[in-house]
């Protein structure tokens, strides 16, 4: 931080800690034998994109990397935008450890570019039979956070997603600050 941000107030965003993805392998593991989620082989990359032909040329090179490590299985990929503007790259594959890999090369891509800022959130799903349970990573705080729809319209499942931070609080770096497990609706992982 320079020393008129610090007399004007402003602060600039922290830069991704992106190694805190990697926990998310572990956790699986924990989620399947603990709780029998299931992983649905599904993840996604949500980021603000902008308009500029080096931030496209920085996705195209993002897009790239991620179709091209040879796997076992091939690895589907799309991108599309949601209702708020905002990009997202959405993966699949049956292995978590796979997704979490390509998820955590896909945002240093991005940051090496210099587009880190435009990193909002990383989303791996996992199934509870039919209903649907998001881990959020937030770029901008380094930490994840659970986030389980319930029946109805825009509802959640708090008792739920507090009881998967208990669970895992010791696996991953987990958001303690509540009022920041933003709900992101209508995701399209």
């Amino acid at each position: 931080m320079k020393l008129l941000d610090i007399l004007f107030g402003r602060t600039r965003p922290a830069k991704p800690t992106l190694e805190r993805l990697f926990a998310m392998s572990t956790a699986s593991v924990t989620l399947r034998v603990t709780l029998q989620l299931e992983f649905s082989g599904r993840a996604g990359l949500c980021f603000r994109p902008l308009p500029s032909s080096r931030f496209g040329a920085a996705e195209e090179e993002m897009r790239q990397l991620v179709e091209g490590p040879a796997t076992d299985h091939k690895v589907d990929i799309r991108s599309c935008e949601d209702s708020y503007g905002f990009r997202w790259l959405v993966l699949e594959h049956p292995q978590v450890e796979e997704l979490v890999a390509l998820i955590h090369m896909s945002s240093l891509t991005l940051q090496e570019h210099r587009f880190g800022e435009q990193l909002l959130a990383g989303v791996f799903k996992f199934l509870e039979g039919e209903r649907a349970v998001y881990w959020i990573y937030s770029y901008k705080r380094g930490t994840f956070y659970p986030f389980v729809p319930a029946a109805g319209e825009r509802t959640r499942d708090t008792a739920m997603e507090m009881r998967l931070c208990a669970l895992l609080e010791k696996e991953l770096p987990i958001e303690a600050d509540t009022s920041r497990w933003f709900p992101l609706w209508g995701i399209p992982v």
